[in-house]
């Protein structure tokens, strides 16, 4: 069949059954538009006010849905506006088509409008590079069929990862005999499983152990094992200590569950990493933040303490800790794997981990004398344990929770319980700001029945306030819940924290900058009803229920500008350095060398 270039894209599109393109109109792919026209009764069309956040709901949707969706940008500014969130995507394992466009092939190396050519032709893809698993650029359309069906393998198999196709803006128009390419079966299909040795192995691990935690991170998340790891872990009655990216899918209010490790960790986390002698890590990687910047005793002990490290990337394995047992498999076919075999060797029963458990029970206890006091605490501005707490409580079961990075993602971190996986959202690897104030509008249209709230910094959503213009466009009932610290807060506290408070360039005045200035920030709820939302500001304890309610309720787009105190800092249970800095010493908990 005769068919323009545009044509095969978005009949692949159909095909696939993408159901929407988020993308912003450009002289390079107006092309692409008009064979988007075509479609728009199959695939929906939705256009923000900035590619940045094009990226980031295409990446929110797969990190809610699991199944990816397409941006669409021109030549140039627009296209390198997606680098952040293709780093976000790529740093937390989500998928999306980013189809960019470029110059076209009769004018490349002839310095055309928007074109980069310093080393190489039309090299928009070599911006890329670093932030997308991989990039096709096909300069004929019958190059076409072969580029869209690769890419949509690539970016689904394995570790999911974002994916980039550059188009000269001539193949929209140009016509070939093509045929439009089988839709790809990879999703869900490439699942590798453990040997029966390495099972083996772990099961002999799991019989010399006293002391035995799994940690858990997106990768469970990913590959939808939330279900039989919670059967594992009450089969051995083991605790889990989880990632943000892997909250939601061990049932938040057991008391095996442990929450996030690291400084802004929850202190049983810190305490069973410290102190376990068996560490069965699965679908999640040793970071700095979650590993206490790889202080011995603060928050591991490797390598005195045992070490199984599941993972579907075997670049992951032994990256920061040589694994004792290494094992590249699908997070879910693992789990299914060691239950079925912990179940045919009968060796383990309800007894056999009592005394570790009696000793997490312990640890929670101690956190919950030391932390619960303040989330009753009736103050102005607000504490921000009074916010996590509220939420906790107005906040339905199935809410979707989108956080953008900044102090009030320490405090989520900490002490949030997610009831459902795929259901907190958080720019953990990159920890972009504008991932939670875009990403919500993704999550919604993942999500259209269910409650999407944002939890955001005054910082970053001043950086993306566009976000609500796009809420009122489509008529998306998104909730912005503004922290509003005035403050790049959690810059702030490493300035008082590590550097002896002294405060530079971190907190918003108007006139006088710094101490004994004018606190400034926009009015963030007169923003929005400008926008055609609604707003609100709360700056008393007692209200703020009450408004997260009403903006629920109302199913309109909505921003609640909430005056948090910042000189409230989240108690620290591990540690974290900035070499060459001095790391800090835990607010509550010591470290425990094995």
């Amino acid at each position: 069949m005769v068919m323009k270039g545009s044509e095969v894209i978005a009949q692949y599109l159909v095909q696939q059954k993408v159901p929407y393109v988020f993308g912003i109109c450009g002289h390079g792919n107006v092309g692409m538009l008009d064979a988007l026209y075509d479609v728009r009764d199959k695939v929906n069309l939705v256009s923000p006010r900035h590619e940045q956040c094009a990226g980031h709901m295409a990446d929110a949707y797969f990190r809610v849905r699991h199944q990816p969706v397409a941006t669409l940008t021109s030549t140039g500014p627009g296209s390198a506006n997606m680098v952040m969130s293709l780093a976000t995507a790529l740093s937390d394992s989500s998928a999306f088509l980013a189809i960019t466009s470029n110059v076209p092939t009769s004018q490349m190396n002839r310095a055309p409008f928007q074109e980069l050519y310093k080393h190489n032709q039309a090299d928009f893809p070599s911006v890329l590079r670093p932030v997308v698993k991989r990039s096709f650029q096909p300069s004929r359309v019958d190059m076409l069929p072969l580029a869209l069906r690769q890419a949509f393998d690539t970016m689904v198999s394995g570790r999911p990862g974002p994916v980039n196709l550059d188009v000269p803006y001539n193949l929209y128009q140009e016509e070939a005999d093509v045929e439009v390419p089988p839709p790809s079966q990879v999703m869900g299909a490439q699942r590798p499983a453990a040997s029966a040795e390495d099972l083996g192995k772990v099961v002999e691990l799991l019989k010399a152990a006293r002391q035995p935690v799994f940690f858990i991170g997106h990768g469970v998340t990913l590959s939808e094992a939330g279900p039989a790891l919670t059967a594992l872990s009450r089969r051995l009655g083991l605790p889990v200590i989880t990632s943000p990216n892997g909250m939601g899918c061990v049932p938040a209010d057991d008391v095996q569950t442990l929450g996030f490790i690291g400084r802004n960790g929850a202190y049983p986390a810190n305490q069973a990493g410290r102190h376990a002698d068996l560490i069965i890590t699965v679908g999640t990687r040793f970071d700095d933040r979650s590993s206490s910047s790889w202080q011995p005793g603060y928050s591991w002990n490797f390598p005195k303490t045992r070490l199984v490290h599941v993972d579907i990337d075997p670049q992951e394995l032994g990256r920061n800790y040589p694994p004792t047992v290494g094992i590249v498999a699908d997070c879910k076919v693992f789990c299914e794997q060691l239950l079925a075999a912990i179940d045919e060797a009968s060796l383990f029963d309800a007894g056999t981990y009592a005394g570790w458990r009696e000793q997490v029970a312990g640890w929670h206890a101690e956190w919950e004398r030391f932390v619960r006091p303040n989330f009753s605490a009736i103050t102005t501005p607000i504490r921000p344990e009074y916010v996590v707490d509220t939420l906790q409580k107005v906040l339905p079961d199935d809410v979707i929770l989108s956080l953008d990075s900044g102090v009030h993602h320490n405090w989520f971190m900490q002490f949030w319980k997610p009831r459902r996986p795929q259901s907190m959202l958080n720019s953990w690897g990159y920890s972009s700001m504008g991932f939670g104030v875009c990403g919500v509008l993704g999550a919604q249209l993942a999500a259209p029945d269910r409650p999407c709230v944002a939890v955001v910094g005054d910082g970053g959503f001043t950086m993306t306030p566009y976000v609500v213009c796009t809420a009122v466009e489509y008529e998306l009932p998104c909730v912005w819940i503004v922290w509003n610290n005035f403050a790049w807060g959690a810059i702030r506290d490493i300035q008082h924290g590590m550097f002896g408070g002294r405060e530079h360039g971190t907190a918003f005045y108007k006139g006088k900058q710094g101490p004994g200035g004018e606190r400034y920030n926009p009015d963030f709820a007169a923003w929005a009803r400008a926008c055609g939302a609604d707003g609100m500001t709360v700056t008393r304890s007692e209200d703020l229920g009450d408004a997260v309610a009403a903006a629920l309720r109302n199913r309109r787009p909505c921003v609640i500008d909430v005056h948090i105190d910042g000189d409230v800092r989240p108690p620290s249970t591990g540690t974290w350095q900035l070499p060459p800095t001095p790391f800090k010493e835990p607010a509550f908990g010591k470290p425990w060398v094995a």
